[in-house]
């Protein structure tokens, strides 16, 4: 059953990249505090992921933050190799905080799993946009196809 507005961030390892290489870190820890919003998409280096959902929050982490924003998080099931390259290849910079659910358990957590096997991508993250207050969702939208809900156009609309 996956997350609704008003249940409480589920505690979960994710991992992140650091100057001392991958670090664990707990989901409530990094995404529990202030306003968040959270993004997740299927796959980093994927087309729609790359060149549609994840520049939006790029080109508008400004507007996001000034919005009472203290968090930008996207979150794959891919492991932190992956994303922090993914976050080089993009220019992601500091804005926005990268995590990796490499074992799908924090996506497993949150009731969002996408089964890719069809496509050779096993268990991944369906593709989603949240608003978290003080580790309680707030706003969630899931795209079942297309990356439209779960754009950074449409959470600004919402904050």
């Amino acid at each position: 059953m996956a997350i609704s507005v008003g249940d409480r961030l589920p505690d979960a390892e994710l991992r992140r990249m650091t100057a001392d290489g991958p670090t664990v870190v707990k989901s409530t820890e990094v995404l529990g505090g202030g306003k968040v919003v959270l993004f997740a998409v299927p796959g980093a280096f994927t087309p729609g992921c790359s060149n549609v959902h994840l520049p939006g929050f790029i080109e508008r982490a400004g507007e996001l933050k000034a919005k009472g924003v203290t968090t930008i998080a996207c979150v794959a099931v891919n492991d932190p190799f992956v994303m922090d390259a993914w976050g080089e290849a993009r220019g992601v910079g500091d804005d926005i905080l990268l995590l990796s659910d490499g074992n799908g358990e924090f996506t497993a957590a949150m009731g969002l799993e996408l089964d890719g096997s069809g496509f050779g991508l096993g268990r991944r993250s369906k593709r989603y946009a949240a608003i978290i207050e003080d580790g309680v969702l707030t706003s969630l939208d899931v795209d079942e196809k297309g990356i439209d809900l779960s754009t950074c156009s449409n959470v600004l609309l919402k904050l």
